[in-house]
């Protein structure tokens, strides 16, 4: 995998004016000069750590071919009951060793390995296989998912599939980008399907909707849709990214699982919300859309 398309020149827009820390130094020195420079200061930092992120996602990505597909390999079951491997922490410890060795002063919290705090103001989040499931069955819809959020709002998102050999990455306001092989990157771009009846509505498991009383929701989507499929996890949100899917849906997830998502669903021209049409990562839920169906699904959602 060898995808390495050149950097667009970061995006002139203030998109992190907001943050706290400008916010302070403004009130301290009061004039614009000091707001651009702390903008240009946080967006060569995001820039240093998007290329951090593409590198050891696919790091640790490829790490996990040597195991997959192994009839030797020992699953075992968390509290949870969802399974890992030697994989998944093998992954993770790859993942947060060069992160500490790059950036001792941020946060990162992972599936494996939980929460280690920071004094800066990113955090990284860390599924080294997300759809372990899949990995453990020998089918190839598994990814690596990296993910850095500035001061809690998610700016970076990369996602590696090793055993299919693709990728998608995005920062704000520099577009999402998607790799196969060793092909030219294109920038990747939902679909402009603007009717469910005429999409392809994915989602990880049947299950989760039974679980978590959506069971209608499910039915709502089902009926309308052209075309339904558990192409799930990660893969099932590449799909929308990259305009082969409309609708992907879980209604149970974990910070981990999301936190990628909406900078890479955002800059293809989608949406990423929770199941009240809220744009946030942390609603323990996902739904993502082309944009142009988000009205209609959260009509058929709604309780």
């Amino acid at each position: 995998m060898t995808c390495c398309p050149p950097m667009r020149p970061l995006d002139s827009r203030p998109h992190f004016v907001t943050h706290r820390r400008l916010l302070a130094l403004e009130n301290q020195r009061g004039n614009s000069v000091c707001k651009r420079e702390v903008t240009m200061t946080v967006e060569r930092e995001l820039e240093a750590r998007l290329a951090l992120a593409r590198k050891i996602a696919r790091r640790a990505a490829e790490g996990t071919l040597a195991f997959f597909g192994r009839n030797d390999l020992t699953v075992e079951q968390k509290d949870d009951l969802s399974p890992v491997t030697v994989a998944d922490r093998e992954a993770e410890l790859l993942l947060r060793e060069e992160i500490a060795a790059s950036f001792p002063g941020d946060g990162i919290e992972g599936e494996e390995f939980g929460v280690q705090d920071g004094t800066s103001a990113f955090r990284w989040l860390l599924d080294p296989i997300d759809g372990t499931k899949s990995f453990v069955s020998g089918v190839p819809l598994f990814g690596t998912m990296v993910a850095v959020l500035c001061e809690n709002t998610p700016e970076i998102g990369v996602m590696e599939f090793p055993a299919i050999d693709e990728s998608i990455f995005a920062a704000r306001g520099q577009g999402a980008w998607h790799c196969r092989g060793d092909k030219a990157p294109i920038a990747a771009r939902v679909s402009n399907i603007d009717r469910l009846s005429a999409g392809l509505f994915c989602t990880t498991e049947l299950e989760s909707f039974a679980s978590s009383e959506r069971w209608t929701a499910f039915r709502n989507l089902q009926r309308t849709a052209r075309l339904t499929r558990t192409w799930g996890d990660c893969y099932g949100y590449l799909l929308v990214a990259t305009g082969r899917a409309e609708l992907m849906i879980d209604p149970v997830l974990n910070l981990w699982d999301t936190a990628a998502l909406m900078p890479i669903l955002e800059e293809a021209g989608g949406s990423l919300t929770d199941f009240r049409g809220e744009k946030t990562i942390f609603g323990g839920e996902a739904v993502a859309t082309n944009g142009r169906l988000l009205a209609e699904v959260l009509g058929l959602i709604s309780p």
